[in-house]
């Protein structure tokens, strides 16, 4: 068995916890700018320095005594990611209770299943939608007494509640909380199956976070430093960042909604991002498609996305960029290169992706223009990331080396194991599942990866995704998705083939850039029915198909395409709320799709149909 690990380069003491952590924050910066928010849409961004939130944090938490919540009690936030989010997260934390996040998209039954395997005794909802959907389970979780609606004020009655309280009252809560004590529970969005309620402990966030601000300090702690917050604070992802951006010196603020992320990145200007790929796939081919309808403008973006490309591949070689690149990339810049940044803010330097694979040529083409992608690993069940590249140290197409205090193994059959004080403690009330999981503290992770001579981790595919094709040719289908998945009009992509003669994949189009896509070929505005079966859309998709397949052996390589006439949304249950296939209920629910991509036998070439 093949290990690797980085020493930790903070240990934390048994009396941390997250409160220390913003405790600390205002010790060394209170009247500086922690958080900025904004009270409109579209309004201007209001500071708030460390100290502001820590009294506001402390007053929340007494409302929360007040209302008689208690040590260990679980209280559920159902909202999209906003200023209060992160308050009430950090109030019931200074209260010494366990926050318990819902996906604000949430169905009422996963609503029920979540508040009532987690016992949670009250939940913040931020509108009457939400509370609609809760409603419609309310007779089912006995134990919550109460449902308060942030956009009705619950912040400011909060406060008032607890305003008769000593300070006293909340202070001894929040000091006697310790790092073994439990922080979170995290319901996983799982592909398949009912979510396992992970349980994260207040040091499984200490050492990460501490541990990661003085590993990335160009990221967490370099001289005005801010992130905008946009994915779901649900997901373990975003909750790690929210609380490393304390244990750092960055400023913190939230987009609610992900239509205005441009106009909010532009305004806020962050330093670092974190996204998961699609995001930047999104970026990409939004840039794309805005030069598609100009024959010139087109030709120059090309010609662009190949100079960065190959700008950021020299700059891996022990020469680096020749002059001549240098003086073609000075150009580029001017050209294309300056608008994209300002588009994402102007100030963004470096940007974490995680979740699933990242494209290598989309790294080297974002590296390229100035933005640089951190490709990183980690599940719910390690508090988040486990391995990262490093800014001094990157690999594209990599995840990165472990991040101090964290060992990466890779089992003889390929499976990467984990270990390190940030693994969670176990899966609520499902000692048996904990126990397949964990063996003498190793987290077995269901990934399959490889580990280079400078220890960075590859992840190579999914130990259960793994197809067997009918001649027995093992087929790990992530690396045919992602690069399929580039392609400007395609949305999701599901590679299939167990037990099949050949491989096929089912294919979901983008509805928004389609529409841009048809413009600039004088195609007319093609809905998904008219698009899946119109030749010219046939013709790019096999063209997509050979270059996806150019990455693989031909025994493993897309033969059959189906289009279909939907794409898979979290809505219609395909999709998990962090963006990933739910594969098996696809395969599940379309096996008719699938048998018809086989009934006409083994194509010569890839086709779509």
């Amino acid at each position: 068995m093949t290990v690797v690990s980085t020493p930790a380069m903070v240990d934390v003491p048994e009396g941390t916890s997250i409160n220390t952590i913003l405790r600390e924050r205002v010790a060394r910066s209170g009247g500086e700018t922690l958080i900025e928010r904004r009270d409109t849409p579209r309004g201007p961004w209001v500071p708030v320095t460390a100290l502001e939130f820590e009294q506001e944090v402390l007053a929340l938490a007494r409302g929360l005594i007040a209302r008689g919540v208690g040590v260990g009690d679980r209280v559920g936030i159902m909202s999209r990611t906003r200023y209060e989010w992160t308050l009430l997260d950090f109030a019931i934390w200074a209260a010494g209770a366990v926050p318990v996040p819902v996906y604000e998209t949430s169905s009422a039954e996963q609503v029920r299943w979540i508040c009532s395997d987690a016992g949670v005794r009250l939940v913040f909802a931020e509108t009457a939608a939400h509370v609609a959907t809760i409603e419609q389970v309310r007779d089912s979780l006995p134990a919550c007494e109460d449902v308060l609606v942030i956009e009705d004020g619950a912040v400011a009655a909060l406060r008032t509640a607890g305003a008769h309280l000593p300070l006293l009252a909340v202070t001894e809560r929040r000091d006697a909380v310790h790092r073994d004590d439990l922080a979170t529970i995290i319901y996983t969005s799982g592909s398949t199956g009912r979510p396992k309620g992970v349980e994260l402990t207040h040091g499984n966030f200490a050492h990460l976070t501490m541990n990661a601000a003085v590993a990335i300090p160009e990221i967490l702690d370099a001289p005005g430093s801010r992130t905008l917050l946009f994915l779901p604070l649900a997901h373990v992802f975003a909750r790690f960042v929210e609380v490393a951006a304390f244990a750092g010196n960055s400023v913190l603020g939230h987009a609610p909604d992900i239509k205005n992320l441009v106009g909010d990145l532009g305004t806020f200007a962050p330093t670092y991002l974190l996204a998961v790929p699609r995001v930047f796939e999104k970026v990409f081919n939004s840039a794309e498609a805005k030069v598609s309808g100009s024959r010139l403008r087109s030709r120059i973006f090309a010609w662009a996305t190949d100079t960065a490309v190959r700008y950021s591949q020299a700059l891996d070689t022990a020469s680096g960029p020749g002059p001549r690149l240098r003086r073609a990339h000075r150009v580029a810049d001017r050209l294309v290169y300056g608008a994209l940044r300002t588009a994402m803010g102007g100030h963004l330097q470096w940007a974490v992706s995680g979740g699933a694979p990242l494209g290598e040529r989309l790294g080297h083409f974002f590296r390229g223009v100035g933005i640089t992608i951190l490709e990183g690993y980690g599940l719910t069940e390690t508090t988040a990331p486990a391995t990262v590249n490093l800014p001094r140290h990157t690999k594209i197409g990599t995840v990165g080396p472990p991040l101090p205090g964290t060992s990466v193994a890779i089992a003889d059959d390929g499976e990467v194991l984990l270990h390190g004080p940030h693994i969670f403690r176990g899966y609520h009330h499902q000692p048996q599942l904990t126990a397949e999981a964990v063996s003498d503290g190793w987290f077995r992770t269901g990934d399959l990866g490889t580990v280079d001579d400078d220890g960075f981790l590859r992840i190579t595919g999914r130990k259960k995704e793994i197809i067997v094709t009918a001649s027995g040719k093992n087929v790990a289908p992530a690396v045919l998705e992602d690069r399929l998945r580039a392609h400007p009009i395609v949305s999701q992509v599901v590679v299939v083939g167990d037990q099949r003669p050949f491989i096929g994949a089912l294919v979901t189009l983008d509805a928004e850039m389609l529409p841009g896509w048809c413009a600039a070929r004088g195609l007319p505005n093609l809905s998904i029915e008219e698009a899946r079966v119109h030749p010219q859309v046939l013709k790019a998709l096999d063209a997509a198909v050979r270059h996806a397949n150019e990455a693989v052996s031909k025994a493993e390589s897309i033969r059959k395409v189906s289009v279909l006439d939907f794409d898979f949304t979290e809505q219609n249950g395909y999709l998990t709320p962090s963006i990933k296939v739910k594969r098996a209920k696809v395969v599940a629910d379309l096996a008719h799709l699938v048998d018809e991509l086989y009934e006409a036998g083994r194509p010569e070439a890839a086709t779509a149909r």
